[in-house]
């Protein structure tokens, strides 16, 4: 009997924590505060949450990363001038808030140069006779930072949600996170290292609007290049699933065995069944 109640109690306690975290999205109006979009949560029939990974090298992505105004650029100034706030995951309600400097802790290159201390004169050590190590003043360490062009790997939650009340299907982007390359010479761990999240909606409302450097850079047309705001509503970027909502939280590649290449085509058979979902929403 005990153990009875016991599990009941369990399962009342992890019932509410899931309702909690299912809630914790949205504010007192029913709305998802991390949304730029205004759909009601009563109006939702249908939502999935997806990962997409964004290579910024790839051709169609390179509007995103023109040099000197990259992306990753951008961002990094933002934070750095305290207009825009690092998060350890993309979760962002349920991650933590990181200082400046520990999102530059993040993006330092795994060693240190050592800059060499100027004593004013240009003197020979040997002129002053016994000059002994444990005499000399230690060189003071000098960080430094992969450069934004070295941060190309990208990656985009966005919620897919059908709105019955307007009968469209929105791609709702909550956030970017960005990594440090797992092919990154300077990249020591051999494995994508995640730098940071950041909202959407606080990059859309804070970073983006009428700043010269927020631009998608249009290779065909000098006169039309757009904001990237603009960029990323019109989905002018390439990008492929990684992950799909699911009971254990598992990326497509753990999913299926853990093979990359079964991963690839994992990605594939979603974007499918996201396409003929969206399809047979309208057939009926």
């Amino acid at each position: 009997m005990k153990k009875l109640v016991a599990f009941l109690v369990g399962s009342v306690i992890s019932t509410s924590a899931l309702m909690a975290q299912a809630e914790s999205d949205k504010d007192a109006n029913g709305y998802n505060h991390l949304s730029i979009k205004k759909i009601h949560a009563s109006d939702i029939m249908y939502k999935k949450t997806v990962t997409r990974a964004l290579d910024l090298r790839e051709l169609q992505n390179l509007p995103l990363f023109s040099q000197g105004k990259q992306i990753t650029k951008l961002i990094i100034e933002a934070v750095n001038e305290g207009v825009l706030t690092p998060y350890s995951t993309d979760s962002l309600d349920g991650g933590t808030k990181l200082t400046v400097e520990e999102f530059k802790k993040r993006i330092e290159l795994p060693s240190t140069n050592v800059a060499p201390v100027d004593d004013g004169g240009g003197w020979d050590d040997d002129a002053f006779g016994d000059n002994t190590a444990e005499d000399a003043e230690p060189a003071a360490p000098v960080a430094n930072y992969f450069f934004p062009q070295d941060l190309y790997q990208m990656e985009i939650k966005e919620d897919l949600i059908f709105d019955k009340q307007r009968s469209v299907l929105y791609y709702d982007i909550i956030s970017f996170t960005f990594k440090i390359p797992a092919d990154h010479p300077d990249n020591i761990k051999g494995i994508e290292v995640p730098i940071a999240s950041f909202s959407y909606k606080e990059l859309v409302e804070k970073v983006f609007p009428n700043n010269p450097d927020a631009v998608w850079y249009n290779p065909m047309n000098d006169s039309e290049h757009h904001n990237l705001a603009d960029a990323f509503e019109l989905r002018l970027f390439s990008s492929y699933i990684i992950k799909v909502s699911n009971p254990n939280n598992e990326y497509l590649t753990d999913t299926y065995g853990g093979d990359p290449r079964t991963g690839i085509m994992a990605s594939q058979w979603k974007a499918f069944e996201l396409l003929e979902y969206e399809h047979n929403l309208w057939e009926f």
